[in-house]
């Protein structure tokens, strides 16, 4: 089975940054594209932030130009760099495997971590 931690979060004023971590208990990189996810209060679960294996990436409109994520295939991680946060980008993030293919229409039914709080204020 495969495990998913994400660690980084925390609360921030709007503007500065945030680095998020997801470690991964088995490489599935090579296979696998990885993606951010978020659900806010009240919202749906969405994917913020995708990379392939091959190191492609796509993001949400939300956050194009703000977001970078990453990953380290020898460390099982992946990565995502927040900047110039925004209240709205007040969420649980997650990582998961995203399924590149048809990344904005379908979200994984399981292998869901605990996430980590980022919390973003005025």
């Amino acid at each position: 089975q495969v495990q998913l931690v994400e660690s980084g979060g925390g609360m921030v004023q709007a503007g500065e940054s945030l680095r998020l971590s997801c470690l991964v208990s088995r490489n599935i990189f090579v296979i696998n594209a990885m993606g951010w996810y978020r659900q806010a209060p009240g919202k749906q679960r969405e994917l913020v932030a995708a990379i392939a294996p091959s190191g492609t990436t796509d993001y949400a409109d939300s956050v194009k130009g703000r977001f970078t994520i990453s990953k380290d295939n020898a460390k099982n991680s992946v990565y995502l760099q927040m900047t110039s946060l925004k209240p709205e980008d007040t969420a649980v993030y997650y990582c998961n495997v995203a399924l590149w293919a048809s990344r904005w229409r379908l979200t994984p039914s399981s292998g869901w971590g605990q996430g980590t709080q980022v919390t973003v204020s005025s």
